[in-house]
C-alpha cells in the first residue's frame, strides 16, 4: 500500500463556516452557520459524491475545499494538494474575442498563459467555434458562450477537481458531448469531489458518498448506503408533509 493510499489528500474534522451577521434582538449579532459540523477524508484517486437537498451547504463546501473561503471552526487539513472548482465562463468580458476570453478565463482558473496558448487549438476544436473564436463575445449565443467556457475549464488538471452539479452545458448536442467528457474525466484515476442533489448521478459516478443535511454530516460511506439513507429521509419528509396537510 502506497503513502498516497494511506494518507488522505484532504481531511475535515468538525468543520463549520458562518456567513454574515444576522440580528437577534437587543443589538446582539449572531452568525448564520452554513456549515455546522462536517467531517470526512478525501482519498487519492477516488470520486467522492456529496449529496443533499438544496441549501444543505454543498456548494459552500466546494468553495471551502477550493480555498475560496475559509472555515471558522474545526480543522481542515490539506496535505499539499491543489483543489480547483470547475467554474464556467470565469472572467468573461463581452467586448473581448473568444480567444482573448479563453486566455483570461484560463488565467483566472489558475492556468499559465503558455499552457492556455498551447491548448488553444484543442479549446477551439472541442468548443466547435471555428472562426468565431476571433469574434467578440457579444456576437455569441448563450450556447456558444457555454461551449467556450466549458472547453477552457476542461483544460484544468489539478490534484483535486471540484464539480458542482452540472456535467453538461450548451445546446442539446454539446450537452451530450460535454457530459460524456466529464464522465470520462470522473472515471479516470483523478481525485474528484462531485456535488449533486441527484442520487442517480452519485450512484453512477462515485466511489463513496457523503450526505450533508443543514450543514451537518449525516452519513459517510458506500454510495448505496448513503443514497438509501438519503432517499429514506426524503420519503419520510414527504409522508410527514402529507400527514400535516391532511391534518
Amino acid at each position: 500500500m502506497t503513502a498516497t493510499e494511506i494518507i488522505p489528500l484532504l481531511s475535515l474534522d468538525r468543520v463549520g463556516l458562518a456567513f454574515g451577521q444576522g440580528r437577534l434582538g437587543f443589538g446582539r449579532a449572531t452568525p448564520f452557520w452554513v456549515l455546522k459540523d462536517v467531517s470526512f477524508d478525501l482519498r487519492h484517486g477516488e470520486t467522492l459524491g456529496v449529496i443533499g437537498r438544496n441549501a444543505a451547504g454543498k456548494s459552500t463546501l466546494l468553495r471551502l475545499l477550493a480555498g475560496i473561503i475559509t472555515h471558522d471552526r474545526g480543522v481542515l487539513t490539506n496535505h499539499g494538494y491543489t483543489a480547483v472548482l470547475l467554474s464556467l465562463q470565469t472572467g468573461f468580458v463581452p467586448h473581448l474575442t473568444g480567444r482573448q476570453n479563453a486566455i483570461l478565463s484560463g488565467l483566472l482558473l489558475g492556468l499559465r498563459r503558455r499552457e492556455i496558448e498551447s491548448r488553444m487549438e484543442h479549446i477551439i476544436e472541442f468548443s466547435e467555434l471555428g472562426g468565431f473564436i476571433d469574434q467578440p463575445l457579444t456576437t455569441y449565443s448563450s450556447g456558444m458562450r457555454a461551449r467556450l467556457g466549458f472547453s477552457v475549464a476542461y483544460q484544468l488538471d489539478p490534484d483535486i477537481l471540484l464539480i458542482d452539479e452540472t456535467l453538461g452545458v450548451g445546446d442539446e448536442e454539446f450537452k451530450v458531448k460535454s457530459a460524456n467528457a466529464m464522465r470520462e474525466r470522473i472515471r479516470s484515476d483523478k481525485t474528484i469531489v462531485l456535488v449533486s442533489h441527484n442520487a442517480g448521478t452519485i450512484r453512477e459516478l462515485c466511489d463513496r458518498a457523503i450526505w450533508i443535511e443543514e450543514g451537518v454530516t449525516r452519513l459517510v460511506g458506500s454510495v448505496e448506503d448513503v443514497a438509501a439513507a438519503y432517499h429514506a429521509e426524503l420519503n419520510r419528509r414527504k409522508v410527514d408533509h402529507v400527514s400535516g396537510v391532511r391534518a
